[in-house]
């Protein structure tokens, strides 16, 4: 039996983990995923509303710290630099939970139910960084377009670094980032009709 909270939480997502690879979500209880962790079922909604939130575990931590990066970020940074900078504080919870996000984003792809929760927290985190962009003097248009387009490079780059582990995060973020800066600085495509 787990003698602390902090490692009855890890126990509990290790043993989700574990079961939603073996099984599959669906197939997958709360009371098994209890058993699994040596604690009982009370204990697992102690520390998560749901099943699916086991595997979301510690987004309000990275939207805060997110957030909290943009503020801080200097004067003066155009707003994809600001992200970057915000996204590259993240690098180092990450890089430690690395083992438990790549089999992570396989139980996410192969869940229709988790990929649309993946994408609500998505969404939301999006609207979080947005925001702090406004409260930076970014134009709402600029917020919310640099937000998603900054997400999106991020997500890229995380994914990236899942499947090319030989390379660090800050370097896929870095070519991420790059990559979409090319496409923004690119020729622009003649409208039809024009």
């Amino acid at each position: 039996m787990p003698r602390s909270g902090a490692e009855a939480r890890r126990r509990l997502q290790q043993a989700a983990l574990e079961l939603y690879q073996e099984h599959g979500f669906d197939r997958t209880t709360t009371a098994e995923i209890a058993a699994r962790a040596g604690v009982n079922e009370r204990t697992f909604f102690r520390h998560f509303p749901d099943k699916r939130e086991v595997l979301f575990d510690g987004e309000a931590d990275l939207r805060a710290a997110l957030v909290r990066a943009v503020a801080e970020a200097p004067d003066g940074l155009p707003p994809l630099d600001v992200l970057l900078r915000a996204f590259r504080t993240a690098e180092p919870v990450l890089e430690r939970n690395r083992p438990f996000a790549e089999p992570r984003l396989r139980v996410i792809a192969a869940t229709p139910a988790l990929r649309e929760r993946d994408l609500a927290k998505a969404a939301s985190l999006g609207d979080a960084l947005a925001e702090a962009l406004r409260q930076r003097g970014v134009t709402d248009r600029s917020a919310a377009l640099a937000a998603v387009a900054g997400w999106a490079a991020f997500h890229h780059a995380v994914q990236a670094w899942i499947d090319t582990p030989a390379s660090a995060l800050d370097a896929h973020l870095h070519r991420s980032f790059d990559d979409l800066r090319a496409l923004l600085d690119g020729p622009v495509a003649p409208r039809p009709g024009s």
